[in-house]
């Protein structure tokens, strides 16, 4: 009914993050911008967890596409067809709060996994560098 909820809440909460970081990631290249030392290519967290906020907004805008098709959201107060009855409501909540976050923290791991995955290909090229010399 309404378990697309729970993903945008966790994307709108990531969204902020990622800027509120990456200001502060630019800040810091420009104090550091004197001092180029050679490093090997390091991927910037912002940008990583920019690839969270893209899963999430994904998800989200797919769920609620089809919650739309299936009529459950409707462009009219009270947007959500279970909140206009009080029984449907408890239904659609307890929705939001299994499955709604089952998808969130679902998103979440394949993200974990994804951050994983770049460590040990930055990590690669570095010790493939160190080997030669």
């Amino acid at each position: 009914m309404a378990c697309f909820l729970a993903p945008a809440a966790e994307a709108v909460v990531a969204t902020i993050a990622t800027r509120v970081i990456k200001k502060k990631e630019d800040q810091a290249q420009a104090a550091d911008s004197g001092e180029k030392l050679e490093q090997p290519e390091r991927i910037p967290f912002s940008r990583k967890l920019k690839w969270l906020t893209n899963l999430l907004w994904g998800g989200t805008v797919l769920l609620a596409f089809e919650h739309v098709w299936h009529g459950e959201v409707v462009p009219w107060f009270p947007f959500l067809t279970a909140a206009s009855d009080p029984g449907d409501a408890a239904e659609m909540l307890r929705e939001i709060s299994t499955v709604g976050v089952t998808m969130a923290v679902l998103v979440t791991v394949i993200w974990v996994v994804m951050l994983c995955v770049s460590k040990a290909i930055e990590k690669r090229p570095a010790a493939a560098q160190t080997e030669t010399k």
